[in-house]
């Protein structure tokens, strides 16, 4: 008897009868055996819901306090979806109890609208669990040391499902969404685009961190420190499809390399639409410029990705990062506000409409001319590179917005990725 956990997203719990589908799903797997830990997101939309209420109420000048009364308020989604969950299995003969973070206890800091996982008490659970009942925990959220609900950011319900797992040793994480699996980019964006039958983590790792929308960055992280099996898969193949089968399907996220790993250079394309660049211009070119700058956005919570600071010139420089497009306007206030009067820089600029486009590979270890290749591509169809990062199996460039979708297409054209590997 394997202890596994199960992860619903929001379209997977969209109305009652898609969680009634969830139920029977999950009580297949409890008949089968196994003891079953469910992860559920709000239904979808709900969240945005809550959300767009607030801002409506909102203060002109937003607070840690606002942001405490954020978590209240979106916490309730994932409550309400557990509580429904858990009197969908009831009906299905199962016995449930639900919990909220707060009532396992998940603890988390308190970083409100984006809290970090800190310990998880698996006590109360596991004691269910022996009990024979199924246990749905909700995803999303926990509590911070001061008693305060948390939630942990958007995709955050994969992160709870995930350090879950972790916590109770679990023998698989199963993450079900909306689509079959991993693939080598979003097929709504290039229709010959392949799903994965396998993935390795440090692939998922990267693929994650650059946009692709699958799995949260942190989630994966988390899979891969605590060595979670994870697994990507569909919540609307039927609820009676044969459990030897469903465990088999989607995307593993794998923590073993083998030979057909290394035949793929390049396994996936990701972008992220959702990036904003901002330049410092006129930075005096001393020591401790980098920290001056980046400290200050660091100290606001806000998550810097692509970083360049160019060639000096008469003690002058240049000093360009990229930011999410949601802290784009918080992060250009802190810089005009602290750090401009301060270092003595000219201005501060910025640009809202820039995306980045990454290709990801574990055989780019093993491989020269990649990058070159990427860039051959991308000079080709006459798309220009403002920006470029790149690590051991994976190269970013930071492009106009407008051009994302002709770059994706090509690039996925230009390495093959349409083929089925050898």
């Amino acid at each position: 008897m394997a202890l596994i956990v199960h992860k619903y997203g929001g379209t997977s719990m969209g109305s009652p009868e898609r969680i009634r589908n969830v139920a029977k799903r999950v009580t297949k797997w409890a008949r089968a055996g196994h003891q079953m830990v469910v992860v559920p997101s709000a239904m979808s939309g709900e969240t945005n819901r809550l959300l767009g209420l607030a801002k409506e109420l909102a203060p002109s000048k937003t607070t840690d306090a606002y942001s405490r009364e954020l978590d209240m308020l979106a916490a309730t989604g994932e409550q309400a979806s557990s509580a429904l969950l858990a009197i969908a299995l009831q009906a299905e003969g199962m016995e449930s109890v639900s919990y909220a973070g707060w009532q396992v206890p998940i603890k988390t800091n308190s970083a409100y609208t984006k809290a970090r996982i800190e310990s998880i008490d698996d006590k109360r659970v596991r004691a269910d669990l022996a009990a024979g009942k199924v246990v749905i925990v909700t995803g999303f959220q926990g509590v911070d040391a001061a008693g305060n609900i948390t939630t942990l950011g958007r995709g955050g319900s994969d992160t709870s499902a995930v350090a879950v797992a972790a916590a109770m040793k679990a023998a698989e994480c199963l993450i079900y969404t909306d689509v079959d699996g991993v693939y080598t980019t979003d097929p709504r964006v290039v229709p010959e685009a392949r799903r994965l039958h396998t993935v390795s983590f440090e692939e998922m790792l990267e693929m994650a961190s650059m946009g692709s929308k699958v799995l949260q960055i942190r989630s994966v992280e988390f899979a891969g420190k605590y060595k979670v099996p994870l697994r990507v898969l569909s919540s609307f193949t039927p609820w009676d499809i044969d459990i030897v089968e469903e465990a088999q399907s989607g995307t593993l996220i794998t923590f073993e390399e083998d030979e057909h790993m290394e035949q793929a250079i390049v396994s996936g394309i990701a972008f992220n639409r959702d990036e904003a660049k901002i330049s410092v211009l006129g930075v005096p070119d001393t020591p401790g410029i980098a920290y001056q700058i980046l400290g200050a956005v660091a100290d606001a919570n806000i998550d810097v990705d692509v970083i360049i600071q160019n060639v000096s010139k008469d003690g002058k420089t240049d000093f360009s990062f990229t930011v999410n497009r949601g802290d784009y306007a918080k992060a250009i206030d802190i810089l005009k506000e602290r750090v401009l009067p301060k270092l003595g820089a000219h201005e501060v600029t910025g640009d809202a409409k820039i995306c980045k486009v990454s290709i990801v590979g574990i055989g780019m270890r093993s491989h020269v001319g990649i990058a070159s290749k990427m860039f051959r591509c991308l000079s080709e169809e006459g798309i220009n590179i403002q920006m470029i990062s790149t690590s051991e199996i994976k190269t970013s460039v930071v492009i106009d917005e407008k051009y994302m979708e002709l770059a994706v297409r090509a690039l996925h054209r230009a390495f093959d990725l349409d083929q089925q590997p050898a």
